[in-house]
């Protein structure tokens, strides 16, 4: 999806500093992302287009801060379908830490537990089927499923009638205050619920601080 938070809640402003909101300047195609390091965002490599520019800081995106230009470097082996779909931005102008700007740090291992706690969040739609995307930041708790019912490798998912939109692509997966996943798509049963598929962050550690090193 290129994708709010369906049956969410708005959260409070300011509340969940490592967000970023992600835009095209040309196409205004919106996704999330999160800010693990001062120049490094995290996101999903769907969300890559040619004129990207991050926005820190945000709660209302009609009142938008200054935006940052960035480098990309999506994960070499996605191919615009299940797998692989993580990216990383490097800011040109590195961010600013402050209280309504900070990162959020990374899962450690890839053999940790993960938390069947859980909660997405975005500026995405309000409504699956409707373009009602949300201004201003909302959250949702989901409850984590067995890996086994995903539907591909290395990934996490959830299945409920709330949860990630379109417009809340990249955006994390926060299980037990760690993100865990980034938003990468989901699945519409007959029962009108949605299998929404997650990035396994812990998976592509090895790259992450590959990529991150590399451009220190």
């Amino acid at each position: 999806m290129d994708h709010g938070i369906v049956n969410g809640e708005e959260s409070i402003p300011h509340s969940r500093p490592y967000m970023v909101y992600i835009r095209d300047t040309q196409t205004h195609s919106p996704c999330g992302g999160f800010l693990i390091r001062e120049d490094f965002v995290m996101t999903a490599a769907h969300c890559k287009r040619d004129h990207l520019m991050v926005y820190l800081g945000v709660n209302d995106t009609d009142h938008l801060p200054e935006g940052i230009e960035v480098d990309a470097f999506p994960h070499k082996g996605f191919e615009n379908k299940p797998g692989d779909d993580i990216m990383l931005l490097k800011l040109k102008t590195p961010a600013t830490l402050n209280k309504t700007v900070n990162i959020i740090a990374l899962p450690e291992t890839n053999g940790e537990k993960i938390s069947s706690n859980c909660m997405a969040m975005g500026w995405g739609l309000e409504e699956y089927d409707k373009m009602t995307p949300s201004s201003v930041l909302r959250e949702v708790n989901l409850t984590l499923l067995d890996s086994k019912k995903c539907d591909a490798p290395h990934t996490l998912c959830t299945q409920e009638k709330a949860g990630p939109a379109r417009g809340d692509s990249g955006g994390p997966l926060i299980c037990g205050n760690i993100p865990q996943g980034i938003v990468s798509y989901y699945i519409t049963n007959e029962f009108m619920s949605y299998l929404t598929m997650y990035t396994k962050i812990s998976h592509y550690l090895p790259w992450i601080h590959e990529i991150m090193n590399a451009t220190l």
